[in-house]
């Protein structure tokens, strides 16, 4: 199946199938993906937390507003979270990047206000939901991502302090009896024309 084929296929999954185990390759696959996303200038200001634990999956349900239940159904939950604290995140700028990428982030760091920084290290994390989405249904998975979380809550739980949660994605097998699978509910999207433009 080529990406069009995909991309045409894949569909918010509303409904999981609670039984059905991830192969561990295949979650192994999706976090080598994600760890390869793009960023911008390669900052990769992340974090990405695979959930496959019962009881802690629960106890992020539990704090995932209207999507407590695809939570609990999924059989992984990946929460993708930005650096908030940015004077840690300047030791890892210091420690992991090479120098010219460091200076250019130095740079952008002295031109913006704090908050716009974290504003632009935020839309990286888009990108790699992006990523994220288009691996799953490449894999075989269904996936849903959602904004719907308390990502204090999500901190505490996950014992977070310098990472700040802002989504996150249910990863595993749609049930059958989705109401949003794509044979029961046909994908829409706008009309080509009034969404692409070619000059």
């Amino acid at each position: 199946m080529d990406i069009l084929e995909l991309i045409q296929k894949r569909y918010s999954t509303k409904k999981y199938n609670a039984d059905k185990a991830i192969p561990q390759e295949k979650v192994e696959a999706l976090k080598e993906i994600l760890r390869l996303s793009p960023s911008s200038i390669n900052i990769q200001p992340w974090k990405f937390t695979f959930v496959q634990n019962p009881e802690v999956k629960a106890k992020l349900a539990s704090v995932s507003m209207h999507n407590e239940e695809k939570v609990n159904q999924a059989r992984l939950l990946v929460v993708f979270s930005v650096a908030d604290n940015l004077d840690a995140f300047q030791k890892v700028v210091d420690n992991e990047l090479p120098p010219a990428r460091r200076d250019w982030y130095n740079q952008i760091k002295a031109s913006k206000p704090e908050a716009d920084l974290k504003i632009w290290l935020a839309k990286q994390l888009y990108i790699a939901l992006g990523v994220g989405l288009t691996a799953s249904i490449a894999l075989g998975l269904d996936s849903t991502p959602m904004e719907g979380i308390e990502t204090d809550k999500y901190m505490d739980i996950l014992n977070m302090e310098d990472y700040r949660p802002l989504f996150a994605m249910a990863v595993g097998y749609a049930s059958e009896d989705d109401f949003n699978r794509i044979e029961a509910a046909p994908k829409s999207r706008r009309l080509p024309e009034n969404v692409i433009e070619t000059i």
